[in-house]
């Protein structure tokens, strides 16, 4: 069995208590996401661009289905932190964690908003 290699742009997915992890955009907040180095897996590529940006530790564990996306891969991701490490480039009171009902405006591609609907408790 051979590993997937990451291909485009990575998101990953970081949900706890029914709350999503964002992190700033320019035109406001968006998924932590990175570009995979060499042979890297998606699931890889998420876990490292979160710890990168944000200093929580996570798990990437499953692709989203892709849908009609724009050709980037979508990571589900277990929080295995509940606190950041000094690691990440931004500090803690630079990222949020936010409801599904939080992020009504936020540009989210539509695999991620079809699992946050149908898997996060309400609240």
């Amino acid at each position: 069995m051979t590993a997937e290699r990451a291909e485009g742009v990575v998101r990953a997915v970081v949900v706890t208590d029914g709350r999503l992890l964002l992190v700033p955009e320019p035109a406001g907040w968006g998924l932590p996401s990175g570009i995979p180095q060499p042979a890297e897996t998606p699931q890889a590529t998420a876990a490292r661009a979160v710890y990168e940006l944000t200093g929580y530790l996570v798990d990437g564990t499953e692709a989203l289905d892709p849908g009609d996306d724009d050709g980037g891969t979508t990571i589900l991701c277990r929080l295995l932190t509940e606190s950041p490490t000094d690691g990440g480039r931004l500090t803690p009171d630079h990222l949020r964690w936010a409801s599904v009902e939080e992020t009504a405006d936020t540009p989210l591609p539509a695999p991620v908003r079809h699992y946050l609907e149908g898997h996060t408790p309400p609240i």
